[in-house]
């Protein structure tokens, strides 16, 4: 359920898009993710920091989108927010502080090895979405009409990118599922029944 939530704002931008336009689906985007951090903060009393990044990014790049009335700062938004998460998750590795394992640590006992691995794979993943979505956006298809190569974008955004964390999000479970400890799981698990 919470992945679906997560997902909200996205899947309002997809629908609008294709019942109206570009523009209706940013505006729709825009308020879904500020309704969506309200929500947020109403039942837990605190922000999601994943949440208000792409906040701050869709209102600012959308803002300029319907400003301007130009989509190319809408599909700016996706590069973005990926870059924001790679110097995030990179910037922690150099500072010898996984942010990967501050998010996840309570949930999984890993070697700080693995950990490392982890932020490098996600920060690098990040950083590789980031220059997908510029492709994509800015140089894929350039001989098609422009209606045809903002659906190419808007199809690749939804599903493409969604699809590809999902495959890489596998596959990171694969990785770290030879380092679990199935005795540490049972009392991390046994801990958060507790709370």
């Amino acid at each position: 359920m919470k992945a679906l939530f997560d997902f909200f704002p996205l899947l309002l931008f997809f629908a609008a898009f294709k019942l109206y336009d570009i523009y209706v689906a940013t505006a729709i985007a825009i308020v879904a993710t500020f309704l969506q951090v309200a929500f947020i903060w109403l039942k837990y009393r605190r922000f999601e920091p994943t949440h208000i990044i792409t906040l701050v990014v869709i209102s600012f790049f959308g803002g300029l989108t319907l400003l301007f009335h130009d989509d190319a700062f809408i599909m700016w938004k996706p590069s973005v927010v990926n870059w924001i998460f790679a110097v995030i998750v990179l910037g922690s590795v150099l500072a010898r502080r996984s942010v990967i394992k501050m998010l996840m640590g309570k949930q999984l006992e890993l070697p700080d090895k693995v950990w490392h691995r982890l932020s490098i794979a996600w920060g690098l993943f990040f950083l590789a979405m980031g220059f997908l979505n510029m492709y994509v956006a800015f140089y894929y298809q350039l001989d098609l009409p422009e209606e045809v190569r903002r659906e190419t974008w808007v199809n690749f955004k939804v599903f493409w990118l969604l699809g590809l964390t999902i495959v890489f999000s596998i596959g990171q479970m694969f990785f770290i599922a030879k380092y679990i400890d199935p005795e540490s799981l049972e009392k991390t698990k046994q801990n958060e029944e507790v709370e």
